[in-house]
């Protein structure tokens, strides 16, 4: 069995948005993906998607990108993005999704001996126009994390799905970084990041755990292997 991981996928079959907006090397995108984990992924593996997962504005919009994701092989794991506003009530979203496709908030959930837990996360900075509301959600954010590592009872190993990096703009850690530490948690993937951001990415081997950008365009859209047991 192999964990893999790759996040942003931005999927639009029901509101189509061209992705080459943000570079020529968005090109036929999902395309790409798709035969890369053809290649690679088996029914018995794991993928991790951390967010934004497709444009669409409401479930019904989401349900043919979540039907394209659910017809590849291996069994997904997902968490809410920034963009990914159709993600509603976590029991609505659990009802559309395609068999072998499972969604964290305020939970985890367990397959051969791992643990995976996961929320958001928000980004903070100083010079925002809405400081407070930015503090707030990042707060809420830290909540969920919290009540879904105490959902991952005596679990020897834990991997944290986030979407916003558990680092700031400098590279400092966060308090989302810091809660992590507290439980044993071996790998972390996000995403969130790209264009300019990934010049000054914050990954791999701190503290104890190992951190994973797999922004889609960070990985040259090639699903990541994190582990393989």
């Amino acid at each position: 069995m192999k964990v893999f991981a790759i996040g942003d996928l931005h999927l639009s079959s029901s509101r189509p948005k061209p992705m080459e907006i943000f570079g020529e090397h968005w090109t036929n995108h999902w395309d790409r993906i798709r035969s890369n984990w053809m290649n690679n992924i088996g029914s018995e593996d794991i993928v991790l998607i951390p967010g934004d997962i497709s444009w669409a504005m409401n479930l019904d919009e989401a349900g043919p990108d979540l039907d394209s994701i659910g017809k590849l092989p291996g069994r997904k794991i997902i968490i809410r993005g920034n963009h990914d506003y159709w993600w509603s009530s976590i029991s609505r979203v659990r009802s559309v999704l395609p068999p072998g496709m499972f969604a964290i908030q305020n939970d985890s959930i367990s397959m051969d001996g791992i643990t995976f837990c996961g929320t958001r996360g928000w980004a903070v900075f100083e010079d925002s126009e809405d400081l407070e509301h930015d503090i707030k959600i990042f707060n809420r954010e830290i909540q969920r994390l919290k009540l879904s590592l105490a959902s991952a009872d005596n679990a020897d190993e834990i991997i944290v799905l986030l979407h916003y990096p558990p680092f700031d703009e400098k590279g400092a850690e966060n308090q989302l970084a810091q809660l992590l530490k507290e439980y044993p948690v071996s790998h972390v993937v996000f995403g969130h990041l790209h264009g300019a951001s990934l010049n000054c990415v914050t990954e791999g081997y701190i503290d104890g755990i190992n951190y994973h950008l797999v922004s889609c365009d960070y990985l040259d859209f090639d699903p990541k292997l994190i582990i393989e047991k």
